[in-house]
Protein backbone atom coordinates (compact mmCIF):
# COMPACT_ATOMS: atom_id res chain seq x y z
CA UNK A 1 0.00 0.00 0.00
CA UNK A 2 2.83 2.40 0.89
CA UNK A 3 4.48 1.76 -2.48
CA UNK A 4 1.18 2.37 -4.28
CA UNK A 5 0.71 5.73 -2.53
CA UNK A 6 4.31 6.70 -3.26
CA UNK A 7 3.90 5.82 -6.94
CA UNK A 8 0.68 7.83 -7.17
CA UNK A 9 2.33 10.82 -5.52
CA UNK A 10 5.20 10.60 -7.97
CA UNK A 11 2.76 10.44 -10.89
CA UNK A 12 0.84 13.44 -9.52
CA UNK A 13 4.09 15.40 -9.12
CA UNK A 14 5.02 14.67 -12.74
CA UNK A 15 1.60 15.88 -13.91
CA UNK A 16 1.90 18.99 -11.76
CA UNK A 17 5.31 19.88 -13.20
CA UNK A 18 4.09 19.25 -16.75
CA UNK A 19 1.10 21.49 -16.08
CA UNK A 20 3.35 24.38 -15.08
CA UNK A 21 5.66 23.76 -18.03
CA UNK A 22 2.84 23.81 -20.61
CA UNK A 23 1.19 26.88 -19.05
CA UNK A 24 4.52 28.74 -19.19
CA UNK A 25 4.78 27.86 -22.89
CA UNK A 26 1.33 29.33 -23.48
CA UNK A 27 -0.43 25.99 -24.01
CA UNK A 28 -3.07 26.55 -21.31
CA UNK A 29 -5.40 23.79 -22.53
CA UNK A 30 -2.75 21.06 -22.15
CA UNK A 31 -1.51 22.61 -18.89
CA UNK A 32 -4.98 22.63 -17.34
CA UNK A 33 -5.52 19.06 -18.49
CA UNK A 34 -2.38 17.98 -16.61
CA UNK A 35 -3.52 19.93 -13.53
CA UNK A 36 -6.83 18.06 -13.54
CA UNK A 37 -4.98 14.77 -13.94
CA UNK A 38 -2.79 15.58 -10.96
CA UNK A 39 -5.78 16.51 -8.81
CA UNK A 40 -7.65 13.39 -9.87
CA UNK A 41 -4.67 11.21 -8.87
CA UNK A 42 -4.38 12.94 -5.50
CA UNK A 43 -8.09 12.54 -4.82
CA UNK A 44 -7.62 8.79 -5.15
CA UNK A 45 -5.06 8.83 -2.34
CA UNK A 46 -6.22 8.69 1.27
CA UNK A 47 -3.30 10.87 2.39
CA UNK A 48 -4.39 14.50 1.71
CA UNK A 49 -2.19 16.98 -0.13
CA UNK A 50 -2.26 20.73 0.42
CA UNK A 51 -3.40 22.46 -2.77
CA UNK A 52 -1.37 25.59 -3.51
CA UNK A 53 -1.91 28.40 -6.04
CA UNK A 54 0.90 30.82 -6.96
CA UNK A 55 0.44 34.45 -8.01
CA UNK A 56 3.71 35.84 -9.38
CA UNK A 57 4.69 37.52 -12.64
CA UNK A 58 8.20 36.03 -12.77
CA UNK A 59 8.20 32.68 -14.60
CA UNK A 60 11.51 31.53 -13.12
CA UNK A 61 10.16 32.06 -9.60
CA UNK A 62 6.99 30.16 -10.47
CA UNK A 63 8.91 27.24 -11.99
CA UNK A 64 11.30 27.00 -9.04
CA UNK A 65 8.50 27.15 -6.47
CA UNK A 66 6.35 24.66 -8.36
CA UNK A 67 9.20 22.15 -8.51
CA UNK A 68 9.89 22.55 -4.79
CA UNK A 69 6.25 22.19 -3.80
CA UNK A 70 5.38 19.36 -6.20
CA UNK A 71 8.35 17.29 -4.99
CA UNK A 72 7.75 18.01 -1.29
CA UNK A 73 5.33 15.16 -0.64
CA UNK A 74 3.00 17.48 1.31
CA UNK A 75 1.56 19.81 -1.32
CA UNK A 76 0.81 20.29 -5.00
CA UNK A 77 0.60 23.42 -7.13
CA UNK A 78 -2.89 23.38 -8.60
CA UNK A 79 -2.99 26.82 -10.23
CA UNK A 80 -0.57 29.50 -11.42
CA UNK A 81 -1.49 33.14 -12.10
CA UNK A 82 0.75 35.86 -13.49
CA UNK A 83 -1.46 38.84 -12.57
CA UNK A 84 -4.31 39.80 -10.26
CA UNK A 85 -6.97 39.74 -12.98
CA UNK A 86 -6.40 36.07 -13.83
CA UNK A 87 -6.17 35.19 -10.13
CA UNK A 88 -9.47 36.91 -9.40
CA UNK A 89 -11.11 34.94 -12.20
CA UNK A 90 -9.48 31.66 -11.17
CA UNK A 91 -10.45 31.92 -7.49
CA UNK A 92 -14.07 32.38 -8.51
CA UNK A 93 -13.91 28.88 -9.99
CA UNK A 94 -11.55 26.97 -7.68
CA UNK A 95 -10.12 27.77 -4.26
CA UNK A 96 -6.77 26.27 -3.21
CA UNK A 97 -5.92 25.56 0.42
CA UNK A 98 -3.05 28.07 0.33
CA UNK A 99 -2.38 31.05 -1.95
CA UNK A 100 1.21 32.29 -2.40
CA UNK A 101 0.78 35.95 -3.31
CA UNK A 102 3.45 38.30 -4.63
CA UNK A 103 3.18 42.01 -3.75
CA UNK A 104 4.49 43.88 -6.79
CA UNK A 105 2.31 42.64 -9.65
CA UNK A 106 1.78 44.23 -13.10
CA UNK A 107 -1.85 45.19 -12.48
CA UNK A 108 -1.89 46.06 -8.80
CA UNK A 109 -0.67 45.79 -5.24
CA UNK A 110 -0.83 42.28 -3.76
CA UNK A 111 -1.34 43.65 -0.23
CA UNK A 112 -4.50 45.51 -1.27
CA UNK A 113 -5.63 42.42 -3.20
CA UNK A 114 -5.11 40.35 -0.04
CA UNK A 115 -7.77 42.44 1.74
CA UNK A 116 -10.17 41.95 -1.17
CA UNK A 117 -9.89 38.17 -1.39
CA UNK A 118 -9.87 37.72 2.40
CA UNK A 119 -13.24 39.47 2.45
CA UNK A 120 -14.58 37.37 -0.43
CA UNK A 121 -13.02 34.04 0.64
CA UNK A 122 -12.41 34.09 4.41
CA UNK A 123 -11.51 30.38 4.36
CA UNK A 124 -8.57 30.96 1.97
CA UNK A 125 -5.12 30.89 3.63
CA UNK A 126 -2.76 33.52 2.19
CA UNK A 127 1.03 33.77 2.34
CA UNK A 128 2.68 36.95 1.05
CA UNK A 129 5.73 35.89 -0.95
CA UNK A 130 7.97 38.85 -1.65
CA UNK A 131 11.33 40.60 -1.63
CA UNK A 132 10.02 43.49 0.50
CA UNK A 133 11.43 43.51 4.06
CA UNK A 134 9.76 46.72 5.25
CA UNK A 135 7.95 46.74 8.60
CA UNK A 136 5.05 48.81 7.27
CA UNK A 137 4.39 46.45 4.34
CA UNK A 138 4.52 43.28 6.47
CA UNK A 139 2.27 44.81 9.11
CA UNK A 140 -0.26 45.99 6.51
CA UNK A 141 -0.29 42.54 4.85
CA UNK A 142 -1.04 40.81 8.14
CA UNK A 143 -3.70 43.42 8.93
CA UNK A 144 -5.29 42.73 5.52
CA UNK A 145 -5.68 39.05 6.29
CA UNK A 146 -2.42 37.31 5.31
CA UNK A 147 -1.54 34.42 7.61
CA UNK A 148 2.03 34.19 6.36
CA UNK A 149 4.84 36.44 5.16
CA UNK A 150 7.87 34.82 3.54
CA UNK A 151 10.78 36.39 1.68
CA UNK A 152 11.66 34.92 -1.71
CA UNK A 153 15.20 34.18 -0.55
CA UNK A 154 13.93 31.94 2.27
CA UNK A 155 15.31 28.41 2.57
CA UNK A 156 13.28 25.61 0.98
CA UNK A 157 12.54 24.09 4.38
CA UNK A 158 11.18 27.41 5.63
CA UNK A 159 8.95 27.79 2.57
CA UNK A 160 7.43 24.32 3.00
CA UNK A 161 7.04 24.79 6.76
CA UNK A 162 5.16 28.00 6.03
CA UNK A 163 2.76 26.29 3.63
CA UNK A 164 2.09 23.48 6.08
CA UNK A 165 1.63 25.80 9.07
CA UNK A 166 -0.66 28.27 7.29
CA UNK A 167 -2.78 25.44 5.83
CA UNK A 168 -3.72 24.62 9.45
CA UNK A 169 -4.90 28.17 10.05
CA UNK A 170 -1.80 29.20 12.01
CA UNK A 171 0.39 32.24 11.38
CA UNK A 172 3.86 31.80 9.91
CA UNK A 173 6.55 34.45 9.48
CA UNK A 174 9.97 33.75 8.03
CA UNK A 175 12.74 34.33 10.57
CA UNK A 176 13.86 37.68 9.16
CA UNK A 177 10.35 39.18 9.21
CA UNK A 178 9.57 37.70 12.63
CA UNK A 179 12.60 39.50 14.07
CA UNK A 180 11.72 42.70 12.24
CA UNK A 181 8.18 42.81 13.63
CA UNK A 182 9.47 42.26 17.15
CA UNK A 183 11.78 45.28 16.88
CA UNK A 184 9.44 48.20 17.53
CA UNK A 185 12.19 50.69 16.77
CA UNK A 186 11.88 49.72 13.10
CA UNK A 187 8.21 50.65 12.95
CA UNK A 188 8.77 53.88 11.03
CA UNK A 189 11.87 52.77 9.19
CA UNK A 190 11.83 52.29 5.42
CA UNK A 191 14.99 51.15 3.67
CA UNK A 192 15.65 52.56 0.21
CA UNK A 193 18.56 51.76 -2.07
CA UNK A 194 20.76 54.66 -3.26
CA UNK A 195 19.13 54.41 -6.68
CA UNK A 196 15.62 54.59 -5.14
CA UNK A 197 16.61 57.64 -3.06
CA UNK A 198 18.01 59.32 -6.16
CA UNK A 199 14.86 58.69 -8.20
CA UNK A 200 12.61 59.77 -5.32
CA UNK A 201 14.51 63.08 -5.15
CA UNK A 202 14.08 63.62 -8.89
CA UNK A 203 10.35 62.86 -8.61
CA UNK A 204 10.05 65.34 -5.74
CA UNK A 205 11.78 67.94 -7.92
CA UNK A 206 9.05 67.47 -10.54
CA UNK A 207 10.88 65.40 -13.16
CA UNK A 208 8.85 63.02 -15.34
CA UNK A 209 9.79 59.38 -15.88
CA UNK A 210 11.27 60.28 -19.28
CA UNK A 211 13.21 63.15 -17.71
CA UNK A 212 14.67 60.86 -15.04
CA UNK A 213 15.73 58.36 -17.72
CA UNK A 214 17.74 61.13 -19.41
CA UNK A 215 19.28 62.24 -16.11
CA UNK A 216 20.48 58.86 -14.79
CA UNK A 217 21.16 57.12 -18.12
CA UNK A 218 18.95 54.12 -17.36
CA UNK A 219 16.24 52.48 -19.49
CA UNK A 220 12.63 53.51 -18.93
CA UNK A 221 11.58 50.12 -17.51
CA UNK A 222 14.17 50.44 -14.74
CA UNK A 223 12.77 53.83 -13.74
CA UNK A 224 9.16 52.62 -13.94
CA UNK A 225 10.00 49.61 -11.77
CA UNK A 226 11.71 51.86 -9.26
CA UNK A 227 8.69 54.20 -9.07
CA UNK A 228 6.45 51.19 -8.49
CA UNK A 229 8.72 49.93 -5.68
CA UNK A 230 8.74 53.36 -4.06
CA UNK A 231 4.94 53.50 -4.00
CA UNK A 232 4.80 50.09 -2.33
CA UNK A 233 7.61 50.72 0.16
CA UNK A 234 6.17 54.06 1.25
CA UNK A 235 2.64 52.65 1.31
CA UNK A 236 1.50 55.49 -0.96
CA UNK A 237 -1.54 55.51 -3.24
CA UNK A 238 -0.11 58.13 -5.59
CA UNK A 239 2.99 60.21 -6.33
CA UNK A 240 1.90 63.17 -4.18
CA UNK A 241 1.51 60.99 -1.09
CA UNK A 242 4.81 59.25 -1.87
CA UNK A 243 6.73 62.55 -2.01
CA UNK A 244 5.01 63.83 1.15
CA UNK A 245 6.02 60.69 3.06
CA UNK A 246 9.53 60.94 1.64
CA UNK A 247 9.94 64.36 3.21
CA UNK A 248 8.30 63.30 6.50
CA UNK A 249 10.67 60.34 6.84
CA UNK A 250 13.63 62.50 5.82
CA UNK A 251 14.36 60.26 2.84
CA UNK A 252 14.57 63.40 0.73
CA UNK A 253 15.39 66.97 1.69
Amino acid sequence: MAKEIKDKKREANICGNLAVSYCNKGDLETGISYYHSAISILESIDSPFISVAIVDDHKMVVESLSKLINESGIALVTDVYYNLKSCRSGLAKTLPDVLLLDIGLPDGDGVDFCAEITKNYPELKIIMLTTYKEFSIAKRALHNGALGYILKNAESEEMLAGIETVSKGEQFLCEEIDLLLKEKRYEDFVWLSNREKEILKYIADGHTTKGIVDLIYRDIETVRSCRKNLLIKLDAKNTAVMVKKGYEMKLIW
